[in-house]
């Protein structure tokens, strides 16, 4: 695996995979990404001036928040996460975001459009069990 890192931000290449992987904040604020090699290449640029708004265009596979804002929570966008980002040091804060309250929010929000398509294979497959 091959990364880099800068202040708040690490982003990883991984030779076996294929995949590139970010991460943003650490510890009981942190967020996972799934991002393009472009982004990886350009990350740390020196133009780019917030690197983290660069990485938060690709797509959310992992939330935790635990700030003054409310009560801790934890959001999964991509129940694969640790497969596809197992360098990753996650920690759970708070509740759990139901799946269906994480569906309901990637179908509402703009930003969570990368999410769409996954999470609908998911919930297919989910309901089908039933």
């Amino acid at each position: 695996m091959k990364f880099k890192k800068g202040m708040g931000w690490r982003v990883c290449f991984d030779e076996e995979t294929g995949l590139y992987t970010a991460e943003v904040g650490a510890g009981a604020n942190h967020e996972l990404f799934e991002i393009t090699k472009e982004i990886y290449d350009r990350v740390d640029d020196p133009d780019v001036t917030f690197p983290q708004s660069l990485i938060s265009k690709g797509r959310h596979l992992y939330m935790t928040v635990n700030d003054r804002c409310g009560p801790p929570y934890t959001v999964v966008f991509d129940s694969d996460y640790k497969k596809i980002c197992p360098w990753a040091e996650t920690l759970e804060t708070g509740t759990m975001v139901p799946d269906a309250l994480t569906d309901a929010a990637v179908e509402l929000f703009a930003s969570e459009e990368n999410n769409r398509e996954q999470r609908r294979r998911k919930r297919s497959e989910r309901n089908n069990k039933d």
